[in-house]
């Protein structure tokens, strides 16, 4: 009898963590919802891979409402449940009724009212369970769903709620709103009982990575100031507890393929020890890499991975989520990383596109901080300033979209506008063209060089914009040289030099506002995918004024105004002297102005208004990109004040 109580004893102790509640949850949990697991293993504070998800989020009252268990990723399964309907306010009574659709899968006990909770039958694996629940009749308000769900013995998530569903009068018609949201969101946690029902939606600004940052850890993220705000799109945490140093790092920001750090010495990309957390088959794995300059790639080949470990680490929702440690002193690359006596930047990067042997371009976004820093020591982190890039996106919309704009439509259409009066010797046209022109050289050479000092040298990313900026910059660079060196007016070559000096700033002048639509798709210019839209107005008003102006020439050349108007060279087109000269045109010429000058000058004032306000509008986005965040911040500021 003895060895056969001992077989049954060895046989219970071994068989009971591989079994899940078989017969469900009692009802002497329905306060809590805490499984009495193994004599009280406690439940999982990660992420839960589950979501509890309404098909609606307004119900009549007394009207059938389908609840669906899902798991994120997909393939992900549980074995246990109890689900249950709560006023989402205190007291948190528990509401409703559930129908038995499945008995093989679904049994329904009472917790202080009628088969108002929902358990499972059997330990068989569940996936995307869905479940009937009938509002009360005697209710209207906010309920939410809370959850235990049990993946196994030992594993399982206590107080997954799902999003608000409102209870209405069940004559209102309430509007067939399908699915709770458009995008997947992460789902919410509890996991100290009792339960306690939500009294606000669910936000990022819960995120226990932000504990401590600034004062027990240091925190570093993209966009600049979202540590405070506590939405960032990725964000590192640096932990240092003696001689250990941890990295946490998440992001889910377009859903990522990976998330990365690296210790840089000089804040470039190039010659940098990474360490990278890449979601794969479901989970997440870290792995050691290295950056190249020349050419520009990470790989992990020839790295060890025997200096890094991974702590903690998850996926759900597209938001990866790991903790890695780091040994304190490495040689990488022949390399010596300490980081007890060290200062490195971090280099903080995420993108679309990771295999099997690296990382790929880091297209969602890079950080990169503004110091080198001793990861010992606790404070803010800076982000590297960005003074220069924003100057070039100024100084180039400034001379393509603003000067360069209204200095070609002078040259072209009021050559004989204001006639007889002269600013320093020459005719009014000319003195503004030439003057516009200047400038727009100026800001165009400005910018490239601005542009090259911030990159240190070429551009890696996969975008014309780069190549389209040269060749604008070499045209606007010729211009005036080869204005310089122009022909005199009426020798032979003058024509030529004419049709080439108009071709080449209209050349410059299309590929510059080309080069500028390509910049918005630059992940470092950090600019919204709305600003096309202005970009594409000024575009319209731009040609829709050219086209008016060309009109009212078209007319005077075609014979609608007098001939003696006719006379005078006020074309479109006009290749003629580009500088005009006093024994090239009639006396009659020199004395008045071509036909419509004053609609043409009022056409005028009007277009340098608009342009002005594309200028500051396209200006002001690019200067605080990214602009909504920057939005955000001024509201706050003026909040608080």
């Amino acid at each position: 009898m003895r060895p056969l109580l001992s077989l049954i004893l060895v046989l219970s102790v071994l068989i009971g963590p591989i079994i899940t509640l078989p017969n469900g949850a009692p009802e002497s949990v329905c306060d809590t919802m805490l499984p009495f697991h193994g004599g009280g293993i406690p439940p999982l504070t990660t992420a839960s891979p589950f979501r509890i998800t309404p098909v609606t989020s307004v119900v009549g009252s007394g009207q059938e409402l389908q609840i669906e268990i899902e798991s994120f990723p997909a393939n992900v399964v549980f074995k246990g449940f109890m689900i249950q309907a709560r006023n989402r306010f205190p007291p948190n009574e528990v509401l409703g009724q559930f129908e038995l659709t499945d008995e093989s899968a679904v049994k329904l006990i009472n917790c202080a009212g009628e088969s108002n909770t929902a358990t499972h039958t059997n330990t068989n694996t569940k996936k995307d369970l869905a479940l009937e629940w009938i509002a009360p009749s005697n209710f209207k308000g906010e309920v939410v769903f809370n959850a235990t769900i049990a993946q196994e013995y030992d594993k399982f998530w206590v107080g997954l709620v799902s999003t608000p569903v409102k209870i209405v009068e069940s004559g209102q018609n309430p509007p067939p709103v399908v699915g709770i949201s458009t995008t997947r969101q992460p789902p919410s946690t509890t996991t100290v009982p009792p339960y306690v029902a939500p009294t606000s939606a669910a936000t990022d600004n819960s995120d226990p990575i932000y504990e401590g940052c600034g004062s027990t850890k240091g925190c570093f993220g993209f966009p600049e100031g979202c540590v405070s705000s506590r939405n960032c799109q990725a964000v590192v945490a640096t932990i240092v507890q003696g001689e250990r140093y941890i990295f946490e790092m998440k992001s889910g920001h377009n859903r990522p393929a990976y998330i990365a750090v690296g210790l840089s010495n000089d804040a470039k990309m190039g010659d940098d020890s990474v360490v990278e957390c890449v979601p794969e088959q479901g989970t997440v794995n870290a792995y050691a890499s290295w950056t190249s300059a020349g050419p520009y790639g990470v790989s992990r080949q020839g790295i060890a991975q025997n200096f890094i470990r991974l702590l903690e680490k998850s996926y759900v929702d597209g938001v990866i989520h790991c903790k890695v440690e780091r040994d304190a002193v490495t040689t990488v690359k022949g390399q010596r990383f300490d980081l007890i006596n060290g200062k490195y930047h971090l280099l903080l990067a995420t993108g679309k596109k990771a295999d099997s042997t690296h990382v790929s371009y880091h297209d969602i976004g890079r950080h990169v901080s503004g110091v080198p820093l001793a990861l010992a020591e606790v404070g803010p982190v800076q982000g590297a300033s960005k003074l220069l890039l924003r100057l070039h996106g100024a100084f180039m919309l400034t001379a393509w979209i603003g000067t360069a704009s209204l200095g070609m439509l002078l040259a072209r259409y009021f050559r004989q506008t204001w006639v007889g009066s002269q600013l320093c010797g020459k005719d009014q046209w000319f003195a503004w063209h030439r003057f516009l022109m200047v400038l727009t050289w100026a800001l165009t050479v400005a910018g490239f060089v601005i542009i090259f000092v911030e990159i240190g040298g070429w551009s890696k990313v996969d975008n014309p914009h780069g190549i389209l900026g040269v060749v604008t910059t070499v045209l606007c660079f010729l211009q005036p040289i080869g204005a310089y060196f122009r022909p005199h007016p009426g020798t032979k070559r003058r024509p030529l030099f004419n049709w080439l000096h108009w071709l080449g700033g209209n050349l410059a002048h299309i590929i510059a506002i080309i080069a500028i639509f390509f910049a918005v798709k630059l992940q470092k210019a950090e600019l919204p995918d709305w600003l096309d839209f202005i970009l594409i107005a000024f575009v319209a008003f731009h040609v829709f004024m050219h086209l008016i102006f060309s009109i009212f020439s078209w007319i005077q050349i075609g014979g609608c105004v007098s001939e003696r108007r006719n006379n005078q060279r006020v074309t479109s087109l006009q290749m003629a002297d580009m500088t005009p000269s006093r024994n090239s045109m009639s006396s009659m010429d020199r004395k008045q102005d071509a036909a419509f000058s004053g609609f043409r000058k009022v056409m005028l004032f009007f277009y340098i208004l608009i342009i002005a306000a594309f200028v500051i509008a396209l200006v002001v986005i690019a200067v605080l990109a990214p602009i909504n965040d920057a939005v955000e911040s001024i509201k706050k500021q003026i909040m608080n004040q």
